[in-house]
């Protein structure tokens, strides 16, 4: 049973279609709000948006003199701002602003821009008065802005990591001011503005520090940079802030690449603008700004996102300040089409270029680039188009294909993918190549194939197995066995205007059902055997719509010893992931929903970052258990006996009540990982492969019809395939972890006889010896049973 897609057709005009660039400028020089003739300049350069300061100069200048003359007064009374002594701190209050204070006023255009909070301040300060100074300009710009009808506002980022000299405490400070921006601008949007990392070399703003700096230990000048550190102090500011889902980053990108595992870790985040200084712009040997080959790849890959990262240009790109509004040189977008690849050289080609071949007037140079690196996107593919990519981190409830009665359109998207059925087919085509070559006995006289699809839907694999019949010459006898009244009168239709009468539907649960009807007796029907057995009620996790369960109670109908199931086995996999945009959604439901973080959720997961490293005997995707089918004669018998009675006790996986019938589908794994980067899982996304058939040919065993939705494994062997979104198994709190840490994932399927539920345990290990470990974060006890699938 396939979960939740949409229509996966895509016109031709649509193939060559790429996201968008959606540009904005910002300059730390801007003390006013733009004209609206350096707005409209900016506009025609092909600027989207642009930031406005809310305070300007002589605010600053008010500001710096109410914190000197504060610390004149102190000296003369020889206190100091950070005296730890009890009693009151008279901090002095920041009177309200003045129109000579900010240039910003509510206006028709206000709502386009997007507010940059004065740098100038520092909110990691652990210097009490500074910190609360900062605070309070924090708050009335917050204010003001929101009042305004600013729709976001940037803060810049903090100043320093929890591995510096007094950064915990610094972050402690700012993020618990930024939790309070986020409640007296309620309506606001509010991004982080931080590095990818902490790249040396890096100019600072001069902030309010200057007036009292702090003492801190030297730090060493080869100091080894901790590429994660910038990371840990975003995730400590939203840790803080509960994963508000109004709260975003604004992410500084560096100049020099760093590895892949910082930056797919970046890629999980929030990501609302991409900034781009000058000084990550290399010039050709023609003088034009280029970007590096890595630098590309990050932008095309970031720009995949369901929602696209926008790119903010600062202190590059078009001037508006040097704007005059009769320049002649001016020119629009329209003035620009017609770019090629000669107007922008690699940087390896740039020396076979002429210096005239860079002078185009009045176009900056930088919009330019980054319009021509915009057109220069792989296109969108088949599994990118508009309905799939709205799916990206989108939380959709289990199917309960037994107790519910599935709607036609959720069949319909089902039967979106052609790349399930192709493979289905196919394994029909083995099995019956097979069964003539091998001259298999059949359960129906004059060697004719019995085949039956249980759990036929709107019969997609009945139509399937018919093609198969037909390319291979073999004859068949065809039943459809399905339980949903509604899908039932589907089938008796489909039979008269597309199957022609060769199938027999049987509308019953295929656990009732008797087999094919052979002939009439005075006692009733004889039914007879199936030699094929098809059906598709396959999971995202391959066992969590209870295919064990089904499976198992239509066994009795396959014929012995040939008979086949198609699917044959399917395995489950996971790994822990770290996924905020999941789990933050994950967060916002619980406040209505109490089983929200014990739900294995249906997602496609997307904005993700695999936190494990894959190392020897430790995968990156582990095996969590394996189910096969027919199951053995043995364990039918025994299944009979305790749901009879005849045997004493249980064991297993069986609840107290239980008769322990269904014991034989519970599963228990215990797996390790290995973390190698300091990080943080939201939970374990979890995968399946499935053989649908395995060649029985002497010779040609091993041979394999598949498929998969393991990340590493799908393109092999069924490549586009969209049927299946992976499963996620959420924490009810995320668990940080140090660099070097194993992560030991527990896992049971447990069952009462009348329904199905997992249970889950993550915890945490860091080594601090050769032979000794300790536990720095656990799960808990996770479980879906109040949430179960029914049997």
């Amino acid at each position: 049973m396939a979960s939740g897609t949409g229509n996966m057709t895509m016109s031709d005009s649509f193939a060559a279609q790429r996201p968008p660039f959606h540009i904005g400028q910002h300059s730390s020089k801007r003390d006013v709000p733009l004209t609206d003739l350096q707005y409209g300049y900016l506009l025609n350069q092909g600027i989207n948006f642009t930031t406005t300061p809310v305070t300007n100069g002589h605010f600053k200048s008010r500001v710096f003199k109410l914190v000197s003359d504060h610390l004149e007064l102190l000296a003369e009374n020889n206190e100091t701002s950070t005296s730890t002594e009890t009693g009151s701190r008279a901090d002095p209050i920041i009177p309200p602003l003045t129109p000579d204070d900010t240039g910003l006023v509510p206006s028709a255009a206000v709502n386009t821009y997007t507010a940059y909070i004065s740098p100038w301040i520092d909110l990691c300060s652990t210097n009490p008065l500074i910190a609360s100074i900062s605070r309070q300009v924090l708050n009335l710009e917050v204010n003001y802005a929101n009042f305004c009808g600013v729709r976001s506002i940037i803060i810049a980022g903090p100043s320093r990591d929890a591995s510096q000299n007094g950064g915990n405490q610094a972050l402690a400070q700012y993020s618990r001011a930024v939790q309070e921006a986020l409640t007296i601008g309620a309506a606001l949007t509010v991004l982080i503005h931080i590095p990818m990392y902490r790249e040396p070399g890096i100019n600072e703003v001069e902030t309010l520090a200057v007036l009292q700096p702090e003492k801190t230990a030297q730090e060493s000048a080869s100091k080894e940079i901790d590429l994660f550190a910038a990371w840990a102090s975003w995730h400590h500011v939203r840790s803080v802030c509960n994963y508000n889902l109004r709260l975003y980053v604004a992410l500084q990108i560096p100049r020099v690449m760093p590895e892949k595992d910082l930056q797919t870790r970046w890629f999980a985040e929030p990501l609302h603008y991409l900034t781009i200084g000058p000084e990550v712009f290399q010039k050709n040997k023609s003088g034009f700004p280029s970007l590096s080959k890595h630098h590309q790849d990050m932008i095309f890959s970031y720009m995949r996102l369901k929602v696209v990262p926008w790119f903010l240009l600062c202190d590059v790109g078009p001037d508006a300040a040097g704007f005059k509004a009769d320049d002649p040189s001016i020119l629009s977008v329209a003035n620009r089409q017609g770019l090629t690849d000669d107007d922008f050289p690699t940087l390896s080609d740039a020396a076979n270029m002429s210096p005239s071949q860079n002078s185009r007037p009045g176009v900056d140079a930088h919009m330019a680039y980054l319009q021509w690196l915009e057109s220069q996107q792989p296109p969108f593919t088949a599994l990118e188009s508009p309905t799939l990519t709205s799916f990206q981190d989108w939380l959709q409830s289990p199917l309960q294909p037994l107790s519910d009665n599935l709607e036609s359109a959720t069949y319909e998207v089902f039967e979106g993918d052609p790349v399930k059925y192709d493979q289905y087919e196919a394994a029909v085509i083995e099995a019956l190549s097979e069964w003539k070559e091998l001259d298999l006995p059949t359960s129906k006289e004059g060697g004719v194939v019995v085949i039956a699809v249980a759990g036929s839907g709107r019969g997609p694999l009945v139509t399937r197995a018919l093609k198969a019949a037909e390319y291979t010459g073999v004859e068949v006898e065809v039943w459809a066995v399905e339980k949903n009244p509604n899908a039932y009168v589907y089938l008796l239709r489909q039979n008269q205007t597309l199957w022609g009468g060769r199938v027999n539907v049987v509308k019953t649960d295929m656990r009732a059902w008797k087999g094919p009807v052979v002939s009439q007796s005075p006692d009733g029907p004889v039914h007879g055997k199936v030699d094929i057995l098809i059906s598709e009620l396959l999971g995202s996790f391959g066992d969590n719509e209870l295919s064990p369960e089904c499976l198992d109670g239509i066994q009795h109908v396959i014929a012995k010893p040939h008979g086949i199931s198609i699917p044959h086995s399917y395995t489950a996999h996971m790994s822990p992931i770290s996924t905020p945009k999941v789990y933050g959604d994950i967060l916002a439901r619980s406040a209505t929903e109490s089983t929200a973080f014990n739900t294995p959720w249906v997602v496609r997961l997307y904005a993700l970052d695999f936190v494990c490293q894959k190392v020897p005997g430790r995968p990156r995707f582990q095996q969590a258990w394996e189910f096969s089918h027919p199951i053995p004669e043995s364990t039918l018998a025994n299944v009979e006996a305790r749901r009879s009675g005849g045997i004493m006790g249980g064991g297993g996986g069986s609840m107290a009540g239980a008769a322990g019938a269904n014991d034989h589908n519970s599963r228990y794994c215990h797996v390790t990982f290995v973390c190698r980067s300091q990080g943080v899982t939201h939970g374990l996304a979890g995968y399946f492969e499935s053989t649908l058939y395995e060649s029985r040919l002497n010779g040609h065993e091993g041979e394999k019809v598949e498929i998969s939705t393991h990340p590493e494994r799908i393109d092999q062997k069924s490549k586009d395939m969209i049927s299946w979104f992976p499963i996620f198994f959420p924490f009810k709190e995320p668990i940080s972890f140090p660099a070097d840490t194993e992560l030991e994932v527990s896992m049971w399927r447990q069952t009462d006889d009348t329904k199905v539920w997992y249970e889950w345990l993550v915890e945490a290990w860091t080594w601090v010896g050769q032979s000794s470990r300790i536990k720095v974060g656990s799960s808990g006890l996770c479980s879906s049973r109040k949430v179960a699938c029914l049997m």
